[in-house]
């Protein structure tokens, strides 16, 4: 590829990684006022929060045949006008608008979660690694960003919390925009490989998906919960309270960055791994057992979640024996750790709800962390998946 195409198609991938995670960081930070305009109990604010996983799991798996009949391309350009229409839908001041908007832009970011891997190896087969690393890390950045100023724009501009979570509308129109410079390139079809069939039988395979689950249910209950949790138990308002969220989402992008230069070896992954889940475990318990050390906390179960997204990603990778497997233990691990973090939002608000505290919910992801320790280590394990038959 020339240099020059080369630096557009880069342009607006890292354009795409900063949509891929901040309209569903930015919600957190606004379920109180959401809550209050709207009048949502805890179990539908959690809901909300659900919407976009749900969406994950329903259409990851049709997205790669939507791709082979459209085209690579043509399909994320419409998954990026998808993930403006239903940014800009969340501004209707409706219940119904806000869960409609926020299941389309849920269905928009699962064909990108699905296909931008794919386009990076077409695109940059040596350079896969590097690039993965740093869109990941751009995603990450702008979900922190997104956090941070949630309140501060909801506060400061009309419309309120309607604005603050139809904004994102625009960047997604920026990235389309610059994307559709790619629609002039012919279009490569994904191409159809032999699949081998999930590995549903295999106790290692379980493992991963487990340890896939507990950690995207340990960082999907944060950022739906963790400003709620700090306003009412710690004292801090709103604000302070999104930028908590947003120091957590930053030093996770930090401990990520770390993972590669600790995990050299299979043994130390698996330690990382299991470092990682107790990590989250034990910020929880701050939160439950020292709401003045909100700073401290927020570091620590950031720091772990960071850790534990990127190993349980290396594991599904270590664990096959080739990219057939690979990908059949990765539909397996991610779509079921979906649904499981689709659960744990409405599950901690609904027990917030019928205790009208935040004791028992943070008890328990604390206890969800020290299982998730358990099944990192099993996960871990020196061993491949073999091929369902």
């Amino acid at each position: 590829m020339r240099p020059r195409a080369a630096g557009a198609l880069l342009a607006g991938v890292l354009l795409v990684a900063c949509v891929m995670r901040s309209p569903i960081t930015v919600v957190g930070p606004l379920v109180p006022a959401v809550s209050a305009d709207l009048r949502l109990s805890s179990t539908a604010a959690g809901v909300l929060t659900t919407v976009p996983l749900l969406a994950f799991a329903a259409s990851s798996a049709a997205v790669p045949r939507v791709a082979d009949h459209l085209g690579l391309r043509r399909t994320l350009f419409a998954a990026l006008l998808l993930l403006a229409a239903g940014s800009g839908l969340r501004w209707q001041p409706s219940a119904a608008a806000l869960f409609t908007g926020t299941a389309l832009l849920g269905v928009a970011i699962a064909v990108v979660n699905v296909l931008l891997p794919a386009l990076l190896r077409q695109a940059f087969p040596d350079r896969v690694a590097l690039l993965t690393s740093g869109y990941v890390v751009v995603m990450g950045l702008a979900g922190s960003a997104a956090s941070g100023l949630a309140v501060p724009v909801a506060d400061g501009v009309p419309g309120g919390w309607r604005t603050a979570l139809a904004v994102w509308a625009l960047p997604a129109l920026l990235a389309a925009a610059v994307w559709s410079l790619q629609l002039r390139r012919p279009e490569a079809r994904v191409p159809r490989s032999a699949r081998a069939r999930a590995p549903w039988r295999s106790p290692l395979a379980w493992a991963v998906t487990a340890f896939m689950g507990a950690q995207s249910v340990t960082f999907y209950v944060l950022i739906a919960w963790l400003p709620t949790v700090l306003v009412e138990r710690s004292g801090l308002d709103e604000a302070a309270a999104g930028w908590h969220l947003s120091l957590v989402q930053g030093a996770g992008v930090l401990a990520s960055l770390l993972v590669p230069a600790v995990a050299t070896s299979a043994r130390r992954a698996r330690r990382t791994g299991v470092a990682g889940s107790l990590l989250t475990g034990a910020g929880y318990a701050l939160l439950l057992l020292a709401p003045g050390w909100t700073v401290a906390a927020s570091v620590v179960v950031g720091a772990g979640t960071g850790v534990t997204v990127v190993s349980a990603l290396a594991a599904i990778s270590s664990r096959a024996v080739d990219a057939a497997g690979a990908a059949a233990l990765s539909g397996m691990a991610q779509s079921v750790g979906y649904l499981l973090a689709a659960l744990g939002p409405v599950a901690v608000g609904a027990l917030h709800a019928g205790t009208g505290s935040w004791t028992l919910p943070l008890a328990l992801m604390s206890v969800v962390g020290l299982l998730q320790a358990l099944v990192a280590r099993a996960a871990g394990r020196d061993a491949v998946v073999l091929p369902a038959r």
